[in-house]
C-alpha cells in the first residue's frame, strides 16, 4: 500500500476509531512517515496496529499506543518536552510536529545515532538527543512541560517528578516487567494528581532509579 494512504487509514481506523481525537495530533501522525522508523523487513508491517522489533531488545510502539500517550501528555506548541526512551525515534517525532522542542534520552547509542540520522533527514530539527539514564532525567535543562516516559518501570522516578514545572505532565508505564498501568502525573501549585490511563505493556526501563537489568 502507498505509504500516504496506509497512514490515512491507520489515522482513521486505529486512532479516530479508538478515541483519539485532537486534531493537531492526528495531523502529526498523517504527517510522520512511521515507515522510516523501522527495520527494511519489516517497512510492509510499519502502519499496523502493533509493536515491531528495532532490535536490541527494543520495540515501536504500536499507533495506537504512541496516540494515546501523547494526546494524554497535552502537548502545546511552546512546550518544552523530555522523552525518556529514544528508541526508534517515532514517538519523538510527533512529539516535534506539536512542540517547540524535544529532548530525548536514550541508552543505547545504536539507537540514539539511528533516529537522529531519520531526524536529520525528514528535517526535524528541534529535536535533540543525548546518551544517558533515562530514569534521572535531565535536571540541568529542567523544568518541562512534559515528560514522556516510553518504558514500563517499577515506580514513578522521583527525579521525572521533580523536573516538570508547574502545570507539567508525565506520562509513565508503572508495574512489573510483564505489565503495566499507564499513569498521568500532574504537578500543580497544590502537590501532585495522579491519574490512570489503562492497562499497558512496555518494555523495562532500565536506570538507577528504575529496573536494574
Amino acid at each position: 500500500m502507498d505509504p500516504v494512504l496506509a497512514r490515512q487509514h491507520m489515522v482513521k481506523e486505529q486512532l479516530e476509531g479508538r478515541g483519539i481525537t485532537d486534531p493537531r495530533i492526528l495531523g502529526a501522525f498523517l504527517e510522520v512517515p512511521r515507515h522510516k522508523f523501522v527495520e527494511e523487513y519489516l517497512k510492509y508491517r510499519a502502519y499496523d496496529d502493533y509493536p515491531l522489533s528495532i532490535g536490541y531488545g527494543q520495540t515501536i510502539s504500536q499507533p495506537y499506543m504512541v496516540a494515546l500517550m501523547t494526546q494524554s501528555l497535552m502537548p502545546g506548541p511552546k512546550d518544552k518536552v523530555l522523552e525518556i526512551g529514544t528508541g526508534s525515534g517515532y514517538q519523538a517525532a510527533i512529539l516535534s510536529r506539536l512542540c517547540e522542542s524535544v529532548l530525548s534520552i536514550e541508552r543505547i547509542s545504536a539507537l540514539a545515532s539511528r533516529a537522529r540520522k531519520i531526524h536529520d533527514e525528514l528535517g526535524y530539527y528541534n529535536i535533540r538527543i543525548v546518551i544517558g539514564d533515562g530514569s534521572l532525567g535531565l535536571a540541568k535543562e529542567a523544568p518541562f512541560d512534559g515528560i514522556i516516559v516510553t518504558a514500563g518501570a517499577p515506580h514513578v522516578p522521583e527525579a521525572l517528578v521533580e523536573q516538570l514545572g508547574e502545570g507539567g505532565r508525565l506520562i509513565i508505564p508503572v508495574g512489573d516487567e510483564s505489565l503495566q498501568e499507564l499513569k498521568r502525573i500532574t504537578k500543580t501549585k497544590d502537590g501532585v494528581r495522579e491519574e490512570s490511563l489503562g492497562g499497558c505493556r512496555f518494555v523495562k526501563l532500565i536506570g538507577r532509579n528504575a529496573w536494574s537489568g
